[in-house]
């Protein structure tokens, strides 16, 4: 039995008045495609489904082809609350500035998030993709990166970016804040860390290693 990847993007196109964000191609693509030469099924899904948007500070003339292909299964999303974590194999939240909107508060995302975790299924996510742990607790009331070796697009990343200031929070602090043990390695480059069946990568070059650890866990 092929094995059934759920990937959740986000939804939100603004971060501020002139300033378009969305999903960063390459994280969705770069994990869509090893996902599917694996010979896994993939659903994609969002908040709201529909179109996921791309970011377009994410798309140039250099960007694969084969990326531009992969996005044509961002254009028509289901919606988180048809998906059931059972139907699943592992759950992967690629990031883009888009996360950091409407991921966090989303309550079916933080109860799929729960189901996947206690069930003993991976949770992967990258760059701004953990923002959707930000919300999820486990059955027992605490967060669920409480305790555990998290990663994800750093504090001074984002002030590379000069956005800190337009984003509901910064995502570093917030996830030291809920108690995780965040790992950070220098400004973009490759970096993951995998605790258990949590998975989280730093930023858009840690993509293809965090795919690469997804894939190996569900081979264990």
């Amino acid at each position: 039995m092929a094995k059934h990847i759920l990937m959740v993007v986000t939804n939100h196109t603004d971060i501020r008045e002139g300033k378009e964000t969305g999903i960063w191609l390459s994280e969705f693509a770069e994990a869509y495609l090893a996902f599917t030469d694996q010979g896994y099924e993939v659903t994609v899904a969002s908040p709201l489904g529909g179109r996921g948007p791309i970011d377009p500070g994410s798309v140039d003339e250099q960007t694969p082809q084969h990326f531009l292909d992969a996005a044509q299964h961002l254009e028509n999303t289901r919606k988180l609350q048809e998906v059931q974590a059972a139907d699943f194999d592992a759950i992967f939240l690629p990031g883009g500035h888009g996360t950091m909107f409407d991921l966090p508060g989303n309550a079916k995302l933080q109860e799929l998030l729960r189901d996947f975790y206690e069930a003993g299924k991976p949770v992967a996510a990258v760059c701004h993709g953990p923002a959707g742990l930000v919300g999820a607790t486990l059955t027992n009331g605490l967060p669920l990166v409480a305790g555990k070796r998290v990663n994800a697009f750093t504090d001074r990343e984002e002030a590379d970016t000069g956005l800190g200031a337009f984003l509901p929070f910064l995502l570093e602090s917030k996830l030291r804040d809920l108690g995780a043990i965040f790992v950070a390695a220098p400004n973009w480059s490759e970096h993951f860390e995998v605790d258990g069946n949590l998975i989280t990568g730093q930023n858009p070059q840690s993509t293809v290693a965090v795919t690469k650890a997804l894939i190996e866990k569900l081979g264990e």
